[in-house]
């Protein structure tokens, strides 16, 4: 089975599985893997790898409302080099620090392919879950979608442009990579998930994209999604590095790995979650009945977006 299997299998094993990190007695607790091959594009530096690896794990103590209290990582690699790992460090103490966290270690272990499996914790006694969305909610995204799809086709771009062996190739390579590794480098949005709490009626991280996200979202909660896409917020570099709008649009909806949060707010504390709120929050839809399916622009949206492994 893939993995969407394997998860609905566990769900119906485990009463914790469904959310983006399980509670137990007000302590919040999340894990994620990363390989160099999936997640990692040719000219992420081990500073990236770090900051997102561990931010990751971040962005789902976001989606639960919480406070982020501390992250580890466990670091697996061919071989040990001294700047990599230092680099690596360095970034996930990096991101913990831009969420009021803290890096605290982890562990290291030889492997054939550069992989990194994290965890944080953090704390609410009053965590928001996948399955409250009611008909009439609003349907919000915090900041842009696409900025991971954007930084991609700029990994791709530089790979192709350094292949030419030209000097000038290699300077426009270089600043290209810079750009993507800045774009690879998310906001954890822990701030915004602990002010749209007392707001929100679901709340979720866009980590496998705006459809999927609405697709589980649907499940957990048995409601309906109206999406309207002249509302969508789509990053303004991926706008720039695709062919046209459509496909950037596409790209937003399904690529994923942006790390948002999606949530469900009632129409009457909208007002309240957005002066609350230390980011833009966008608009994007309504909650409608479970009948009407999921919909963007009347018509069907499809279960498109991230799969791991893919």
């Amino acid at each position: 089975m893939d993995e969407r299997g394997a998860l609905a299998l566990l769900e119906g094993e485990l009463e914790s599985v469904g959310d983006d990190a399980a509670v137990v007695d007000d302590l919040v607790i999340t894990t994620d893997m990363l390989h160099e091959r999936t997640d990692f594009p040719a000219g992420t530096t081990r500073y990236t790898a770090g900051w997102r690896a561990v931010g990751a794990s971040l962005s789902d103590v976001a989606a639960m409302g919480a406070e982020a209290t501390a992250a580890v990582a466990a670091y697996a690699a061919p071989e040990f080099d001294r700047e990599e790992l230092l680099a690596f460090v360095r970034g996930a103490s990096d991101v913990c620090e831009l969420v009021d966290s803290e890096y605290v270690g982890g562990d290291l272990d030889g492997h054939e392919e550069f992989t990194v499996s994290t965890t944080a914790i953090g704390h609410t006694d009053a965590p928001v879950t996948r399955d409250g969305a009611q008909p009439g909610d609003l349907v919000c995204v915090t900041g842009t979608l696409g900025r991971s799809a954007a930084a991609l086709e700029l990994f791709e771009h530089a790979t192709e442009t350094n292949s030419e062996g030209t000097d000038t190739s290699k300077t426009v390579a270089s600043g290209t990579l810079e750009r993507a590794n800045d774009l690879f480098r998310f906001e954890p949005r822990v701030g915004a998930g602990r002010t749209l709490a007392p707001h929100a009626s679901a709340m979720m991280d866009s980590s496998d994209g705006l459809a999927r996200s609405l697709y589980q979202l649907s499940a957990a909660g048995e409601c309906g999604f109206a999406v309207d896409s002249s509302q969508l917020p789509v990053d303004e570099t991926l706008l720039e590095v695709t062919a046209t709008d459509e496909a950037a649009l596409d790209l937003a909806i399904t690529f994923g790995e942006d790390f948002e949060l999606v949530a469900t707010i009632p129409e009457d504390a909208l007002a309240d979650a957005r002066s609350a709120s230390d980011v833009d929050l966008t608009v994007v839809g309504s909650v409608t009945e479970p009948a009407h399916g999921i919909t963007l622009d009347g018509d069907v949206l499809e279960d498109c977006g991230y799969t791991h492994g893919d």
